[in-house]
């Protein structure tokens, strides 16, 4: 009786987060069009800042290794989000967006990152205005915080620390544990058991020492892991030149339906282009903010962090997915439509290097998604405040189950498990979207006092850019928040 009565629970859990991912990931395709419209929405309103001042985002990594006492540098910041950012997705994801959806998939992954840039600003503009000082009296923020102060709404803010919690602090780390064993299971038989303790003791090396620790290890890992992938599809492109020209036209061709398939790869390379494009950069979800709220931004106003983050978004998927298909379309397979997912990433690295290529890959993706495991445990900790289990009993029974997540996930069997964190995104997304979208006129607001400050710079070169609330109309109570 009782057996059943769980398999009749296990039943109706699994059709209710089956039903809720078609409508948000499915056919309903309700997040593909949020995310979509908040790029549109705030590229407009922030009159296209990603292109109009995008020497500017690169002009302000001069000084982002500047920190304090109560927060991590800008360039720290930008590592540990990049940490979560560039994982499977970027092997993975890219080579399943050509799959589905043709060579043109690729331009349409580069259009909606143009959007996201201007999304991942706004949230992350949020993130440093509506932050606040933890009891190590260090910086914390996110969504749930300026949904809280600047809504005033708690329970939509507890609603998105939940599915954050769920989501980045269990279930996603779990996933990429997963992902890392069965790499060195299929490619060299290690056991997934023992796999899964040496990436715990790892981990927990680095995660005991808080978010200082895993700032300073995305500082190291992240750039050399980035340039290292770099530099490999730089050398496959460059011995490929010659088919260069070809590649580039038939991603334009492709991706406007110019090919003899007509208006269905149209339709495909569109759908999967902008899904794949979101899932990487992770603009709109909510999870970047966690980050930008961490750091001291230099110079010391929000939008400096907002322009740093949004550079994230920019190397995650105009740099790195670049990367992977060119490495893909540059190996001119022609059984690309029978291959999915990282398989067909490392059949093309093993056609232009060799075995060696297999092995870059699956050495890739272990990093990647380790960091993606050390920077997810930093966004649920962001959230213990929430809660007030911003102490030291909290924050142990966090890492518990944080590491014992990961260990379970080293040998599991995850489809249902990937089907809830999918679930967990997606409202993430959804709560993150509505509340960016009304909090507009603060975001407007704050980008104009910075660029009103920039401009008297010019003018006055000793003037210091600062940012003070009173100077802005900021919604919601002021309270708890740092800016002065």
């Amino acid at each position: 009786m009782l057996s059943t009565l769980f398999n009749t629970a296990g039943e109706a859990v699994t059709s209710t987060v089956n039903f809720i991912n078609m409508i948000l990931w499915g056919d309903g395709q309700v997040l593909i069009y949020m995310l979509l419209i908040a790029g549109i929405w705030f590229s407009f309103k922030l009159k296209f800042i990603q292109i109009l001042n995008f020497r500017h985002m690169f002009s302000l990594l001069k000084g982002s290794s500047k920190s304090d006492s109560s927060g991590i540098s800008s360039f720290q910041a930008l590592c540990t989000s990049l940490s979560a950012r560039v994982g499977t997705g970027n092997l993975a994801g890219v080579a399943v967006a050509i799959s589905l959806g043709g060579a043109g998939a690729i331009f349409w992954m580069w259009v909606i990152a143009l959007l996201g840039m201007a999304t991942g600003y706004a949230e992350s503009v949020l993130g440093q205005v509506y932050k606040i000082k933890d009891e190590k009296g260090e910086y914390r923020g996110g969504p749930a915080y300026y949904i809280k102060q600047g809504l005033k709404n708690s329970w939509f803010a507890i609603l998105f620390a939940l599915c954050l919690f769920f989501g980045y602090g269990f279930v996603f780390s779990a996933v990429q544990a997963n992902t890392i064993t069965d790499a060195l299971n299929n490619s060299y038989g290690i056991d997934t058991f023992h796999s899964g303790l040496v990436i715990i003791s790892l981990a927990a090396l680095i995660v005991v020492g808080g978010l200082r620790a895993i700032a300073r290890f995305a500082e190291w890992v992240v750039p050399f892991m980035g340039i290292a992938y770099v530099i490999v599809a730089l050398v496959i492109t460059a011995l490929n030149i010659h088919l260069l020209p070809d590649v580039l036209l038939n991603i334009v061709k492709s991706a406007f339906g110019l090919q003899e398939a007509g208006a269905g790869a149209f339709a495909a390379a569109v759908k999967n282009g902008i899904q794949r494009g979101l899932y990487s950069n992770e603009a709109g979800s909510g999870s970047v903010p966690h980050a930008a709220a961490s750091a001291t931004p230099h110079p010391n106003h929000p939008v400096s962090q907002g322009y740093i983050q949004m550079l994230g978004v920019f190397i995650d998927t105009m740099i790195l997915c670049t990367c992977t298909a060119f490495i893909i379309l540059l190996a001119g397979n022609d059984e690309i439509g029978q291959m999915a997912g990282i398989r067909l990433t490392q059949t093309a690295m093993e056609s232009h290097l060799g075995v060696i290529g297999g092995d870059f890959v699956a050495a890739a993706i272990c990093l990647f998604a380790f960091t993606s495991v050390v920077a997810n445990y930093a966004y649920g900790e962001s959230n213990l405040h929430m809660f007030k289990l911003d102490n030291k009993i909290g924050r142990t029974f966090y890492t518990t189950g944080y590491l014992a997540m990961i260990l379970w996930g080293s040998m599991a069997a995850l489809p249902k498990v990937w089907a809830m964190a999918d679930m967990a995104l997606g409202l993430m997304t959804v709560v993150n979207i509505i509340a960016i979208v009304l909090l507009t006129p603060t975001i407007v607001a704050v980008t104009k006092d910075y660029h009103d400050k920039r401009k008297a710079q010019l003018n006055q070169p000793d003037l210091e850019i600062g940012f003070k609330e009173k100077e802005c109309k900021i919604q919601g109570s002021t309270e708890d928040k740092i800016w002065q």
